[in-house]
């Protein structure tokens, strides 16, 4: 299969054999995306080593130099992956926010939508609890932290409500609590599916384990 620098050759006249089709090239961004699910393809598989920019190149048949021309960095590849979780993820909180009144239904909705999520994309889920970013530029791991600060934040107004209703005295300090607790289950959760290999799902008894917290 021709790398992406590698020029297709013409039909040679001479002859009466049909000439090969030629490769077309990628549309503007399509490459981009290539690259972005051939890097998260790789980390899907368990137990795989640092990915490098040589594999990676070598599994889309081009040459490292082409993936340079998409993206500055190996870094920046990351930071595709990341701003794909931020997109997903938060676009579905806020469907959920939107669609359920505040409460502990709606966190619990929340932790089912990431979880459901980590279980249809666990290359993803290796980069959000940080496996993937080990080696790798360490504001990577900082907005994997940041993405977390605010799903706390949505469960936390989710059930700053339900306290009150409750009655609490310290509604806000309760919410707190609870969305830390829920937030740590869940990269707890996802920590333990990445590094099982994929074996142990996160949705593993979820419903019953978060109504226990709530």
């Amino acid at each position: 299969m021709p790398n992406e620098e590698t020029a297709a050759a013409g039909p040679d006249l001479q002859s009466d054999a049909t000439p090969a089709p030629v490769r077309k090239r990628p549309k503007p961004g399509e490459r981009r995306v290539q690259i972005l699910q051939a890097l998260a393809a790789m980390l899907e598989q368990p137990g795989a080593e640092r990915v490098t920019t040589a594999a990676l190149a070598a599994r889309l048949d081009v040459s490292e130099a082409a993936l340079y021309r998409h993206f500055a960095s190996k870094a920046q590849m990351f930071e595709g992956l990341i701003d794909f979780i931020e997109q997903s993820i938060f676009s579905l909180v806020n469907q959920i926010t939107e669609r359920d009144a505040p409460g502990k239904e709606q966190a619990a909705r929340v932790i089912a939508m990431l979880v459901q999520f980590a279980e249809k994309n666990p290359g993803m889920t290796r980069v959000m609890v940080g496996d993937a970013l080990v080696y790798e530029n360490e504001r990577l791991q900082q907005r994997m932290n940041q993405f977390f600060d605010k799903i706390e934040a949505s469960l936390r107004q989710a059930l700053r409500g339900a306290a009150t209703v409750e009655g609490s005295a310290t509604p806000t300090v309760d919410a707190q609590v609870r969305a830390s607790a829920l937030t740590a289950f869940a990269v707890g959760r996802l920590q333990r599916f990445a590094r099982s290999g994929f074996r142990r799902l996160p949705s593993e008894h979820l419903d019953a384990s978060v109504a226990l917290m709530l």
